[in-house]
């Protein structure tokens, strides 16, 4: 999961808001489709939760997510900063394999994807199968990532493990060429920023997989 700096909303929204009776529900398409435009950008074309690649002609392939559910939240149904965009997360196929908004419905989530006091990117660890769970082994973030999200959904996984391993397999054949710690320190920092760069507004999906491995490398290492 990567944290989301929310940027200016659309004004299309903010003149869908301020109209009588407005609601999510009767957003017109065009408008629809400018937020949905609006919130892949701000997310460089990646899933809010699972960080998979959304293809940039979006409409049939993702979904906008409300944080706070519509049905709790009535208040915040056009709020921007309540909106992202999600993956399908396998709508229409068995429970068991759904993932992100469509396993998630009306459950609500205590992982702010917002900056707040503790960012979201850090309460996060992956290991080489591709799994992702909480840092500090807290039962309620492990919890709300299985249970709520399934964010350890098979076909994730080996998604998540094939970043890992691609990383792991590069740092440690390039590192070796590397004297001193500082130079691979150097070294881990640059595959870290090439990971965290949009290429044509767009991240490598599960680039976090990736920004967590090159961390933990750049620990070791000063360690």
């Amino acid at each position: 999961m990567k944290q989301i700096i929310k940027t200016a909303e659309p004004q299309s929204l903010v003149q869908h808001r301020a109209k009588q009776h407005s609601n999510f529900d009767n957003i017109p398409i065009d408008i629809k489709l400018e937020l949905k435009e609006s919130l892949l950008s701000e997310q460089n074309y990646l899933c809010c939760y699972c960080m998979k690649r959304i293809p940039e002609h979006a409409a049939p392939y993702m979904k906008v997510e409300h944080y706070k559910c519509q049905n709790f939240h009535e208040d915040l149904q056009l709020n921007y900063r309540n909106l992202f965009g999600a993956c399908i997360g396998n709508e229409g196929q068995p429970n068991r394999v759904q993932t992100c908004d469509t396993k998630k419905g009306n459950q609500e989530l205590t992982i702010n994807l917002l900056t707040n006091a503790t960012c979201c990117e850090n309460l996060f660890k992956y290991n080489a199968e591709g799994e992702i769970m909480s840092v500090d082994d807290n039962n309620e973030i492990n919890r709300q990532l299985n249970e709520v999200l399934n964010l350890n959904m098979q076909t994730l996984k080996e998604g998540r493990s094939e970043v890992y391993l691609e990383v792991q397999r590069k740092v440690e054949a390039h590192s070796r060429q590397l004297g001193s710690k500082q130079l691979r320190v150097n070294y881990f920092e640059r595959e870290k920023q090439d990971w965290l760069t949009p290429r044509d507004e767009k991240l490598k999906q599960y680039c976090m997989v990736a920004v967590y491995y090159l961390n933990k490398k750049i620990r070791q290492t000063q360690n």
